[in-house]
């Protein structure tokens, strides 16, 4: 039923909750877990108060999306196949286009069930993916204590 798994992160605690599903899956149905990490192209500090300029926000951003695959793959299981992706992008766009171009057959993605002013300011990567997504999305609440 699953042959390609996608296992986005963006290398905070809420990951953690999504891996043992992941390697669950994995070991079900044999498949392969697609570790993915986004690097966040859009600089929302590039104004010139702001002190980040735009080449240092991008290696920012590659080296905590290259950072956050790597912690990903280490705590899944060695018995089970990755493969290791870092893209750069808008975060949702990215997941839900490798879904299609992957032939991914289920997204693994954390949830930090915000609500209120918390979800309208911030949004959710995960809602977003949801509704783009081609594949089945399953959602894995990040534990309370964040």
């Amino acid at each position: 039923m699953y042959d390609h798994i996608l296992l986005p992160t963006d290398g905070s605690d809420a990951t953690e909750a999504t891996i043992e599903h992941a390697a669950t899956l994995a070991h079900t149905y044999e498949a392969t877990v697609h570790v993915l990490s986004v690097a966040d192209s859009r600089n929302r500090f590039e104004s010139p108060s702001a002190g980040i300029a735009p080449d240092v926000w991008r290696e920012s951003e590659h080296e905590r999306a290259e950072a956050a695959v790597d912690a990903a793959i280490d705590a899944l299981p060695d018995d089970v196949e990755t493969e290791r992706i870092v893209e750069e992008g808008v975060p949702d766009s990215v997941i839900a286009e490798y879904t299609d171009d992957a032939d991914i057959d289920v997204v693994v993605m954390a949830t930090h069930g915000r609500t209120g002013l918390d979800h309208y300011l911030i949004g959710s990567v995960t809602e977003r993916v949801v509704r783009q997504s081609s594949a089945p999305v399953l959602t894995v609440r990040a534990s309370d204590d964040e």
